[in-house]
């Protein structure tokens, strides 16, 4: 199962570590956050190593539909509501900036940037639509209301947001490592005061160090695994499917999301939360049999997303009393203008230098206690449930993905292959 943009681009590989080494940060993840905040921090005279467990954008970026973009969903009346202006205002810039830090990036280096709108619609909820407009005009941002959106169904309405973009993420990923000192199929144990330790006992002596590893692995701090939890979504890339000549994702969480990629149609829905029931490929194939009957399914593929339960993410320092470590986590099936405004606050924080966003992403903000309380019964409830299979992060019971053939830890989003071989963290062992 390789998404469209494996299919295209061939990532460089990189060897394993074989002694111990030394250097001034380590950035532990090799996905696009991690990626960028080596190369950003390079670029800054600062050394820098990159460690891998597998292979580099070898899960989520790899498996991305690579939208980047500040609007996520209608979140900017509920973010006025629950955070306040400020926050609401904090968080919309720092996402404005990112997506203009890709295109100087993209055209740098010559990597692909299409400029696309971007629209959140609703098939049936015209004011949930008029409330985020009322929200964006307060934070001074101008949003249009459009009612005649290029999909092949009836909508009440979209959120339009102008001027964002598209990327190829592969292709990107490839020309930022190239300069980078990376190793693949090294994965980190833990951080000990001696430095990391990988699996098969080397060590990394670091300054700093950044975990940038989709879901943090590192337990004992910042008790990631009670204010996250992990949701599965698919897609589908159509050929002779129309262009809809934008980037659309529906206000509903059972609805569709879509964009172009050259001649191809991108179709995304189905999630569910890791280790429920969900519509999968299915869901997306009965849609496409109905709405885009002459088009060819070219390829399918599945992401793995780390929600949070304010719906911001979580950047920083990776958990108060511990100076020096660093995560960029949490990036609510944003992952790709995330990574960049992770990459941005990190890099700053690294360099002494005070970022005007870093209290809006900070790991160790409160939580509210409604979330987290429904969150760990969650995981409390597979806890106790009767199963001869056992995650071995925290002892979940795992649940069976018929779609996937996995697996599932239901509490914390861990995957297994059906021989019990390891697929998504936040679980270091297999089976």
């Amino acid at each position: 199962m390789l998404s469209l943009w494996a299919m295209q681009t061939q990532m460089p590989r990189f060897p394993k570590l074989q002694e111990d080494i030394r250097t001034d940060v380590l950035v532990i993840g090799g996905g696009m956050a991690g990626i960028l905040c080596a190369w950003f921090l390079k670029r800054a005279g600062v050394e820098c190593v990159l460690a891998e467990g597998g292979a580099l954008c070898g899960w989520n970026t790899g498996n991305t539909t690579a939208k980047v973009t500040s609007q996520h969903g209608l979140l900017y009346d509920e973010l006025v509501r629950k955070e306040g202006m400020e926050t609401a205002g904090l968080y919309l810039a720092a996402n404005l900036s990112a997506v203009e830090q890709y295109a100087k990036l993209c055209q740098k280096l010559g990597s692909p940037f299409e400029r696309r709108d971007s629209y959140v619609y609703s098939v049936n909820d015209q004011g949930r639509l008029e409330k985020e407009m009322g929200a964006l005009e307060k934070l001074g941002y101008r949003a249009q209301f459009s009612d005649a959106l290029r999909l092949p169904f009836s909508v009440v309405g979209g959120v339009r947001f102008a001027d964002q973009g598209q990327i190829d993420p592969l292709d990107l990923a490839s020309r930022l490592v190239k300069d980078l000192t990376v190793y693949e199929r090294t994965g980190i144990r833990e951080i000990a005061k001696e430095g990391a330790v990988t699996d098969d006992g080397r060590r990394i002596e670091a300054d700093q160090y950044i975990v940038a590893t989709h879901f943090p692995f590192w337990n004992r701090h910042g008790l990631y695994f009670m204010k996250m939890y992990q949701q599965r979504s698919y897609c589908i890339a159509l050929e002779g499917a129309q262009d809809v000549e934008g980037m659309y994702v529906d206000e509903a969480a059972n609805g569709f999301s879509f964009r172009s990629a050259g001649r191809y149609l991108l179709v995304g829905g189905g999630g569910h939360r890791t280790g429920k029931e969900g519509g999968c490929w299915q869901q997306l194939r009965q849609f496409a049999g109905r709405f885009y009957p002459k088009a060819k399914e070219v390829c399918s593929w599945a992401a793995q997303d780390c929600m949070t339960l304010d719906r911001i993410p979580y950047i920083g320092r990776y958990a108060k009393h511990l100076p020096g470590v660093w995560t960029a986590t949490g990036f609510n099936k944003w992952g790709m203008t995330s990574s960049m405004v992770a990459a941005q606050i990190l890099t700053d924080e690294i360099l002494g230098k005070e970022s005007p966003f870093a209290r809006v992403f900070d790991p160790s903000r409160a939580m509210r206690k409604g979330p987290l309380l429904r969150n760990g019964m969650e995981a409390a409830g597979n806890l106790l449930a009767l199963s001869k299979k056992r995650c071995p992060h925290l002892g979940c019971a795992l649940k069976w993905n018929g779609a996937e053939h996995s697996w599932d830890c239901p509490c914390h989003g861990s995957r297994f292959s059906a021989e019990g071989m390891l697929l998504d963290n936040p679980a270091t062992d297999k089976l």
